[in-house]
């Protein structure tokens, strides 16, 4: 694509054609299916239960599709969601880690369970309402980049996703604003025009934390621990479970020492929670990814530039990345980053373009 030419999301799609649009009956899936609808292809609209006891996710999702008139079919992932999301997700809280439960599902169950269906319903793509953007790339490839739309940008979540499923992969909302699609949906007064922009993970209750809802859901018994002074290991109190814990918390640890005082490492193997009263306890200047998923790896180069984003809603950070013939990534910031936390991505750009990432050890 040149470098200054519009955003076409709807490339390589022969006109008329069917989509498949993973739909949660939301604004933005419903503005997703609408602009395919404008554009010209046939949307089946499939809705994903994740959870059991569904049905008003489901009820949602049906008002939408009914309004735009697609056809609409479900598909039940409550068994991968729970295999493939929730139950890693849980396992890493509890070993001190803290999991991004969206970059996880993305291309396991949303990419990875209703892409296959495609063949079932005769359709030549794949559609989300995610803000980021499928361009194809000079040499037949394909190139995840950002949304246009920076507060908004979701790219950070889809790093795991393949080339295969990149050439596959339509987003319509990968060039528009969110002002922009709520226009349209008040337009087409959809269902949920006006709802409030979700913070959090889909399955997530309004009133808990991802760590407390999967505590709950799975009703395993975990033990408690003390917190731990990171100057000198003495001991400031006692906690209920490591999992409750993340890198840079400063609120809902309990502990009173007359100063602000942050958790800067989680020791699984004692059930220690550390706290510091130094804040420059929780900068690092460089991370070791073991692993790293490529989109685009970069030709030949053992060393270059790029930017580093280690969190959904962290800044991307100037860095030199360096790859190491067996795989690992080596990464050295230009400044400091804060809490760098275990089991967060830290994801790899080139300006716009997603060139991949890795999870933090």
């Amino acid at each position: 694509m040149p470098q200054n030419a519009p955003y076409a999301p709807f490339r390589r799609i022969p006109q008329g054609s069917r989509i498949l649009l993973a739909f949660s009956g939301g604004v933005d899936s419903a503005v997703a299916a609408h602009l395919a609808l404008r554009a010209g292809y046939q949307v089946i609209g499939v809705h994903m239960t994740l959870l059991p006891g569904g049905d008003s996710t489901q009820r949602k999702a049906a008002d939408a599709a009914a309004k735009l008139g697609i056809e609409l079919v479900h598909a039940d992932c409550t068994k991968e969601f729970e295999q493939s999301v929730l139950r890693p997700s849980w396992d890493m809280y509890k070993s001190g880690f803290t999991p991004n439960p969206c970059a996880i599902c993305n291309p396991r169950v949303k990419f990875g369970a209703l892409m296959p269906l495609m063949e079932q319903y005769g359709c030549a793509a794949f559609a989300t309402g995610h803000y980021a953007k499928a361009i194809d790339a000079e040499d037949g490839g394909a190139i995840l980049a950002r949304g246009s739309y920076r507060e908004k940008d979701q790219s950070y979540f889809l790093f795991g996703l393949s080339q295969e499923q990149l050439a596959r992969i339509v987003f319509p909302l990968g060039g528009m604003t969110k002002p922009e699609v709520r226009g349209i949906a008040r337009e087409l007064d959809l269902p949920n025009a006006e709802s409030k922009e979700s913070q959090d993970a889909c399955f997530m209750p309004p009133d808990r934390t991802a760590a407390e809802f999967l505590h709950e859901h799975f009703g395993e018994t975990v033990p408690g621990g003390t917190f731990a002074a990171a100057s000198d290991g003495r001991t400031l109190g006692q906690h209920g479970g490591i999992y409750a814990f993340t890198i840079g918390q400063r609120k809902g640890t309990g502990v009173a020492m007359g100063v602000p005082a942050w958790v800067s490492r989680i020791d699984a193997s004692g059930n220690k929670v550390f706290l510091t009263t130094n804040p420059n306890d929780l900068l690092r200047d460089s991370i070791v990814l073991p692993c790293a998923h490529w989109i685009t790896k970069p030709a030949e180069a053992v060393e270059f530039r790029a930017q580093v984003q280690i969190r959904y809603r962290s800044r991307p950070a100037d860095a030199t990345i360096l790859l190491s013939s067996n795989g690992v990534v080596f990464i050295r910031f230009d400044a400091p980053q804060r809490a760098v936390t275990p089991g967060q991505a830290a994801v790899i750009y080139d300006g716009e373009r997603l060139l991949g990432g890795g999870w933090i050890p």
